[in-house]
């Protein structure tokens, strides 16, 4: 019983999206707006939700911290439509799946705890799509305001006697074992043993089409050259501990099974990877401050936010 609390506890404290819970018919048609952020309302049955959930995560409960938090996610949602950013239907249930996993639960166990919580696992979705969704927009955002320019790059280089950095560049290629979205939950862990045969024969970037032609829905794609400090989030941490004529492991993604393979690498040392490495810099010690709090503080600023 304390394991199944604990349990409980820990899904409810990650479940803070504001329409976690469906109001009743009744409840609906008693539900007052009590705040419009941006001609969108917050009704006083989310805020009475989201003041029940604050008591759950222990955090000072009073209608105004449900109303604060609230026009935040709004804020949120908004900025996410805004920059078009659409987080699929399959990567949101991979991370649900792997959230379940991650506590010992399959989807279903995980879908009565969240409901002996008073959740659901509609909303449980709709916060994992918003964390991720606002998790893209602060990095657009970071790129398209702090960023350093090339002559940026330069003019430090100078200040540091002339001395290039320099970084890896990779030669890359793709391999996708598609997965049609209605077909993942049966023939994905199939996909996965396939993905993992074809990368025990891989040996070098040109053979990989050969493996392929006697496979069934194999896409390879040449990624061309990617400089160390541009490799996409998911894959940067293990491509940049490959060497030339290594695979990454498989992953789950919106198309399928997929991995990548280093065709080549070499070291390169001029203006655009001086620019590189110092934007890749910025990005660290970016990190080590709070750039979303920052930049949800510019949204708020600038938002039509009207209370009672």
């Amino acid at each position: 019983m304390r394991r199944l609390l604990a349990q409980t506890a820990l899904m409810v404290l990650l479940a803070t999206s504001g329409t976690i819970l469906a109001a009743p018919p009744a409840a609906a048609q008693q539900s007052e707006v009590r705040a419009v952020v941006n001609r969108e309302a917050i009704t006083s049955y989310q805020i009475s939700q989201r003041a029940a959930f604050l008591r759950l995560r222990r955090a000072p409960a009073s209608n105004e911290a449900a109303l604060n938090e609230l026009i935040d996610e709004q804020l949120k949602k908004q900025e996410i439509r805004r920059r078009g950013i659409n987080i699929p239907d399959s990567a949101v249930d991979d991370a649900y799946a792997n959230f379940a996993a991650q506590n010992r639960l399959n989807a279903s166990q995980l879908n009565q705890l969240l409901g002996q919580a008073g959740f659901s696992q509609a909303g449980m979705k709709d916060y994992i799509r918003t964390q991720m969704g606002w998790g893209q927009a602060v990095q657009m955002n970071i790129r398209q305001t702090e960023m350093i320019s090339e002559q940026d790059a330069v003019q430090r280089m100078l200040q540091q006697g002339g001395d290039k950095p320099s970084t890896t560049e990779y030669t890359l290629q793709q391999v996708i074992f598609v997965v049609p979205e209605a077909e993942r939950s049966r023939i994905m862990n199939q996909r996965t043993q396939e993905a993992n045969a074809l990368r025990q024969r891989f040996t070098n970037c040109p053979a990989t089409y050969q493996f392929a032609q006697g496979l069934r829905d194999v896409t390879v794609r040449e990624l061309g050259r990617v400089a160390q400090p541009e490799l996409p989030p998911r894959w940067k941490d293990e491509v940049s501990s490959l060497s030339a004529g290594r695979t990454t492991r498989p992953q789950t993604t919106e198309r399928g099974v997929e991995f990548i393979a280093v065709c080549s690498t070499r070291t390169i040392s001029d203006d655009r990877a001086a620019t590189l490495v110092f934007q890749a810099r910025e990005l660290e010690q970016l990190s080590q401050s709070e750039p979303d709090a920052e930049f949800l503080k510019q949204l708020r600023d600038r938002a039509t936010i009207v209370r009672p």
